[in-house]
């Protein structure tokens, strides 16, 4: 029985290359299992870790971490159902983990200096949103896919913008149907739908944790008006921000002021 190689980093650290099954003996205690694939698909998803060495055989890498490890390194834990596309420049770093061959004691350094770098611009990567989320296959083309998967990034970052389906695919490459198609299809949301989550999602975050005005939550969330920035926060969480912050205020006292 083939085995992938074990490149142990620490007791709670461990990657794996080449084909073949993971042996369990090496992997960290409560792990968080990460698979890349073979290095020429453009993402990377997160395994359970019971169910490990069913899946590994698609991955000529794997990451194992310890839950303990990623909390106090990184102070998240990444979804277990969670799929990201892989930029290309992490992509590259792993297809250099992969290429180092050789037993001897360089190649080792190499191996561990690679998987700890790889491990950690992935994480910070993930911190700042900059991993797009992907959320099931669809029938585009790898390229459209790919130009889609930045459009979902260009919203993830750019949502204060007053952001438009035209402009969205002009600034992806993409015309506005494939667009609309690549959205319901990785996603399943539209494009305003996307924008409205993560201006929603914010929008929230400064209803607890500051005491601005609700009308000047709304419009640093790209509301022009109270009563449309009320109505779309209803709808989205069944409650108007008005009472959300009431709630949270009870239950954590004062809110701190933002800038």
């Amino acid at each position: 029985m083939t085995h992938k190689r074990a490149i142990i980093i620490s007791a709670e650290f461990a990657s794996f290359v080449g084909r073949g099954r993971v042996d369990p003996a090496w992997l960290p205690p409560e792990p968080i299992v990460i698979g890349f694939g073979d290095m020429g698909e453009p993402a990377v998803s997160i395994l359970a870790s019971e169910n490990v060495d069913h899946g590994a055989g698609g991955h000529i890498l794997l990451f194992a971490i310890s839950r303990a490890a990623c909390l106090r390194m990184f102070g998240l834990l990444p979804s277990v159902a969670g799929s990201w596309y892989l930029s290309a420049d992490l992509r590259e770093l792993g297809r250099a983990l992969v290429a180092v061959e050789g037993e001897s004691e360089v190649a080792g350094m190499l191996r561990v200096g690679r998987s700890l770098e790889l491990l950690c611009r992935l994480f910070e990567a993930l911190e700042e949103h900059r991993m797009v989320e992907f959320h099931g296959k669809t029938s585009l083309s790898e390229i459209d896919a790919k130009r889609v998967a930045a459009a979902h990034q260009l919203v993830s970052e750019s949502w204060r913008e007053p952001l438009t389906v035209a402009e969205v695919a002009r600034r992806s490459g993409l015309g506005k149907a494939k667009l609309t198609q690549g959205f319901r299809e990785m996603y399943q949301c539209t494009v305003a739908e996307a924008v409205s989550e993560r201006r929603l999602s914010h929008a929230r975050t400064l209803l607890s944790l500051s005491d601005l005005p609700i009308s000047s939550v709304g419009y640093r969330c790209g509301y022009q008006s109270n009563a449309s920035f009320t109505r779309a926060f209803v709808r989205r969480f069944g409650t108007t921000p008005t009472d959300l912050r009431r709630r949270e205020k009870g239950k954590d006292g004062p809110a701190a002021p933002l800038p």
